[in-house]
């Protein structure tokens, strides 16, 4: 067994554990398949692992129920932003994961990126639109800025939703719009034409990276979790060098965003091979057409054991 199975000879250590799934956000079909797959894995690794959807109960229950520790499967508001996080730690009850502070900064893709750019990290240029004071004249002198060809993302929702890739002025008044139904600040990211990438991180170690190709105009909501056509290459095939340097490069945005335990961090390569971050991820998905299972069983780790080892995050002191 590898260094990074993490496996424990007494899986009952941890008590009673609570997976946390479901929630009201715009991600919650994509929480659920996380949830149902996680808790499965803890079952199947002998740990006393129960259900829990906040969205159908407070969160006083976990109290109630006399819950021990929390492996959170919540994806995007609510889950990742860290407003759960708090009222765990208000709670005094163990999660995985990372904390208050470094969830809400992952969450915000404007924020991760102005962090990152103070730091000298590799990021794409971009604007921001803000809903309470948006100029659709200045769409035309944003595209012209930005390359004329851009992405359009909600701050702070997850697995593409809201998102377009838009190569006209007119189109980005509209997809700006559109974005604004999720979020009151929308990020307009200048386009990366290249590859895209992911390195997946697992107690402090960065797994292999993963390549992903689709057919669709950029890599959405369908092709991540509804399309066969996406086509997922792990090993990514890069040069052992190039590997090892993305690796770590992942690892200091990570750290950076005060990220911890475990999570996720997309980049995209350009024509001439620089690589660029586009976002950090605390809560990536577990389904089984997700990236980090994917990275995981290319180290040797089976999906209960990678399950095991996001519980063990709960260790982690706040």
């Amino acid at each position: 067994m590898s260094e990074q199975q993490l496996t424990s000879p007494n899986p009952n250590q941890y008590g009673k554990v609570a997976v946390m799934f479901g929630g009201t956000s715009a991600e919650r079909e994509v929480s659920i398949n996380s949830g149902k797959a996680v808790l499965q894995g803890l079952l199947d690794m002998g740990v006393d692992a129960h259900a829990f959807d906040p969205a159908e109960q407070p969160l006083t229950q976990l109290l109630a129920k006399k819950i021990e520790r929390v492996v959170i499967m919540l994806h995007g508001r609510g889950g990742e932003d860290g407003s759960l996080q708090g009222a765990l730690q208000q709670l005094n009850l163990p999660y995985s994961g990372t904390g208050v502070l470094g969830s809400a900064l992952c969450m915000d893709k404007i924020r991760s990126k102005q962090v990152w750019q103070s730091l000298g990290l590799p990021t794409a240029k971009y604007k921001i639109a803000d809903k309470r004071c948006f100029d659709a004249g200045s769409c035309g002198a944003i595209m012209a800025d930005l390359g004329n060809e851009v992405m359009v993302k909600p701050a702070q929702e997850g697995s593409s939703i809201g998102m377009a890739k838009v190569n006209r002025a007119q189109q980005l008044e509209t997809a700006i719009q559109d974005a604004f139904k999720y979020d009151d600040k929308v990020l307009i990211e200048q386009f990366v034409h290249g590859s895209e990438y992911t390195v997946s991180i697992l107690n402090g170690k960065a797994l292999s990276s993963i390549s992903m190709t689709t057919p669709r105009v950029f890599y959405d909501y369908t092709a991540k979790y509804q399309a066969d056509s996406t086509v997922y290459s792990c090993p990514s095939g890069l040069p052992d060098t190039i590997e090892a340097q993305l690796g770590e490069l992942a690892l200091e945005a990570f750290e950076v965003l005060a990220g911890s335990g475990w999570g996720r961090v997309d980049f995209m390569q350009d024509k001439l091979g620089r690589f660029y971050l586009l976002e950090a991820n605390t809560v990536p998905g577990m389904t089984k057409k997700s990236l980090v299972p994917l990275a995981a069983k290319q180290s040797g780790m089976s999906f209960a054991e990678l399950s095991f080892a996001v519980l063990k995050t709960t260790e982690v002191c706040r």
